[in-house]
């Protein structure tokens, strides 16, 4: 089997066998909070590392089943089994665990059962690309919407999708799964357990080092779900890692949601509301070789140094997740062309006011007719999106989406302009400095931070949303904080008189 091949294999099959430590770890971990199977199954064994560890861990149970896909790793797993004590209990079949009945395979087994494995970590874009058939039947399990479909959030791990089947076949059975697996996944994967009321009794997730183990950068876990009745409070205790004494954070499910703190919610969850301002993601164009520009001294230029001589009218200072993500924001250094004043707008209007910057768009129209997402289908051309009045507020409070941080700056006007943001940032618009440097020391106190904390997972590719940050009502942050007279103060006296829902309704368009 040449190098090509193989490398294909491990992608398509998300191979990653688990070391024999890593494995020993995982079952002692298992064997540590009581549980003792009578039935063990590796839905995907491979060479049957997991399955052979809960074996020598747990050596009274009665029968012991692997199932494995690929033909090749049938002998190493079958020759492991023949020269055990207890081959006799031990069974290595190769199948689809797609293809399988699982609440009918399982049901033959006695209980307490134990499910243990090591799934693999690959989606199924990925299986797409390389033209992969080791997919479930397509379906909407996540239960997405059309739009969310087709910006991409209804792609999965395939592990996933089979964490999924096995819970619904062992909900109400004596049993425990335990998973290794994306941290994210084993989110998801609790979240459908709750939210579908299956007989989940406790969770726990086990922070694993998926550089040392299997030289992935992944934030992974192993993930132990105790079925048997349903656990009122529907939490999960999160360890630093296995073995480990005490955890350090507790997931909940409250209000048909998972979260990341659950301690944090209970005690901030009354500062939740729609509040007096609207979170708004930057600017979204899919061509920055064409949008964005450099300032240079002379001017602007494009990104590969073509001096260009473009209409003020149509160009905007702007800033990056880059330049939010770290301290001190710097003065900008990038202009963006932003070829309308809100969504939809007819952008043919540049051709009388702004000539310059629509014979450079028409220039480059061939690269911008090509940006693939669906949402500019049917729209002017050269059209952007996350426009609006909102967009060209003076004074604005930002921050970026994908740092893992909660740093919210202040940022004013530069060169006479308002500036704008690219779509990795996040930001309200304020009507003067007063009330943004208010609302930003409001969004930066500790008792902000405590309940952002209650909803923000760290691991993911984009920590901070605007569904996360919608959730805190600034004027109830700045009631419990006292400083709620200041705000409507800074906002201004002709909206003095407002309530906090009302204020703020200038930039809601």
């Amino acid at each position: 089997m040449g190098l090509a091949t193989r490398h294909k294999l491990k992608v398509e099959f998300g191979d990653f066998q688990t070391p024999l430590g890593l494995a020993r770890r995982v079952a002692s971990q298992v064997a540590a909070s009581g549980f003792v199977p009578a039935s063990i199954v590796e839905p995907s064994c491979g060479a049957g590392g997991l399955l052979f560890a809960a074996a020598d861990q747990f050596p009274s149970f009665a029968t012991a089943l692997g199932l494995e896909i690929q033909p090749r790793h049938m002998p190493a797993a079958e020759e492991r089994r023949a020269g055990r004590d207890d081959a006799n209990r031990i069974a290595i079949a190769e199948g689809d665990f797609f293809a399988r009945d699982w609440t009918v395979s399982l049901a033959a087994l006695p209980d307490p059962l134990l499910v243990i494995g090591n799934p693999p970590w690959v989606t199924n874009s990925e299986l797409g690309a390389i033209g992969s058939s080791n997919v479930p039947i397509k379906s909407n399990f996540q239960g997405r919407s059309g739009l969310d479909a087709l910006t991409g959030k209804a792609n999965f791990d395939i592990s996933e999708a089979m964490l999924l089947r096995l819970i619904e076949a062992l909900s109400g059975r004596d049993a425990v799964l335990a998973m290794l697996c994306k941290t994210a996944v084993a989110r998801k994967v609790l979240e459908h357990g709750w939210r579908k009321a299956a007989s989940i009794a406790s969770a726990e997730m086990h922070r694993i080092d998926s550089i040392e183990h299997f030289g992935a950068s992944v934030d992974a876990c192993l993930l132990t779900i105790r079925f048997g009745c349903v656990n009122a409070q529907r939490e999960c205790r999160v360890f630093p890692a296995l073995g480990a004494p005490a955890a350090d954070q507790t997931l909940g499910f409250r209000n048909a949601r998972v979260l990341a703190d659950a301690v944090a919610y209970d005690r901030w969850q009354h500062l939740q509301g729609e509040g007096p301002y609207r979170w708004r993601s930057g600017i979204k164009h899919d061509c920055s070789d064409v949008m964005e520009l450099v300032a240079v001294a002379d001017g602007l230029r494009t990104r590969s140094g073509e001096p260009l001589d473009l209409e003020r009218e149509a160009v905007y200072p702007m800033l990056k997740a880059s330049d939010l993500g770290n301290g001190k924001v710097p003065a900008p250094t990038r202009w963006m062309i932003v070829p309308q004043r809100t969504t939809g707008e007819d952008t043919s209007r540049l051709a009388r006011i702004a000539p310059n910057t629509w014979a450079y768009l028409t220039l480059n129209g061939d690269r911008l007719d090509r940006r693939a997402s669906v949402i500019y289908k049917g729209r002017p051309r050269f059209s952007v999106f996350g426009i609006g009045g909102y967009s060209f507020a003076p004074w604005k409070v930002a921050i970026a989406g994908l740092y893992k941080k909660l740093n919210f700056h202040v940022i004013g006007p530069h060169d006479e302009k308002p500036v704008v943001f690219d779509d990795t940032c996040y930001f309200v618009p304020c009507r003067s400095d007063r009330e943004a440097m208010i609302v930003a020391s409001l969004l930066n106190s500790e008792q902000a931070r405590e309940f952002f904390s209650a909803f923000i997972f760290w691991d993911a590719k984009r920590p901070i949303t605007v569904e996360v940050l919608a959730r805190l009502d600034v004027s109830k942050i700045a009631a419990e904080l006292g400083r709620l007279p200041e705000l409507l103060g800074a906002i201004g006296d002709n909206t003095s008189t407002l309530v906090p829902s009302q204020v703020g309704s200038l930039w809601a368009k």
